[in-house]
């Protein structure tokens, strides 16, 4: 693929091309093994990009909710 901006007729906004990544067999944990959770959230190296950013914003949000709820209790 090509690094320019695809335009489709009724479209305002260029698409990007697909960013390239490299497949995986045996799933997100072993996705995660072999590149971990911030290369598979964030920088997209394999095709479970999406499912690492859920288990990313779970990780956060528990976190987050751990340290209000310190901070509730003083």
């Amino acid at each position: 693929m090509s690094d320019e901006n695809i335009m489709r007729k009724g479209e305002k906004i260029p698409r990007r091309p697909p960013s390239q990544f490299d497949e995986i067999e045996g799933g997100l944990l072993a996705a995660v093994k072999r590149d971990g959770l911030l290369g598979t959230a964030l920088e997209d190296k394999n095709q479970y990009g999406p499912q690492g950013m859920i288990v990313l914003l779970l990780i956060v949000a528990t976190l987050t909710g751990g340290v209000l709820l310190l901070l509730r209790s003083l």
